[in-house]
């Protein structure tokens, strides 16, 4: 398993961040408005336990198209979800980590890819591709918090 991690300190506080999350769908393309198309909740909403999200966006170029189904949320420290086929097939899941840090936060994003040693070695440049799109949500992340709320 190959697990990719992105990480980032944001000044606002764990419960800033984690209220933006509740407003995922509408502040989905802003997240990354180069690779972001769309996102919407076919079951339930706000990453409740057991909601599914739909979701479209650009990875390396390469247009995906998944379902997301939320199994873990506590509130104002972690969303964890699972994708659903044909995603799982690759990638079982994330999470998103919202941890207080010098009066603000850490954001941590996860994946969690099976096959990982065997994708590394055949697909580097879309591990890569990933890896550099998860840099780019944190950092945007963290410019759309502090410049909201600054």
């Amino acid at each position: 398993m190959v697990i990719l991690k992105d990480s980032i300190e944001i000044d606002r506080l764990p419960e800033i961040v984690f209220e933006w999350f509740n407003h995922f769908v509408e502040n989905y393309k802003s997240w990354h408005e180069k690779d972001h198309i769309l996102a919407k909740w076919i079951r339930g909403r706000n990453f409740e336990e057991g909601s599914v999200l739909y979701s479209e966006e650009y990875l390396g170029g390469i247009l995906e198209k998944m379902n997301a189904k939320v199994t873990k949320n506590v509130k104002n420290r972690l969303i964890e979800y699972r994708f659903l086929f044909p995603t799982s097939i690759i990638c079982s899941g994330g999470s998103f980590n919202f941890e207080p840090s010098n009066g603000g936060s850490v954001f941590t994003a996860k994946l969690y890819f099976r096959f990982g040693n065997f994708l590394s070695k055949i697909y580097p440049s879309r591990l890569n591709a990933l890896r550099k799109h998860m840099r780019e949500e944190s950092e945007n992340l963290k410019k759309l918090l502090e410049r909201e709320n600054g």
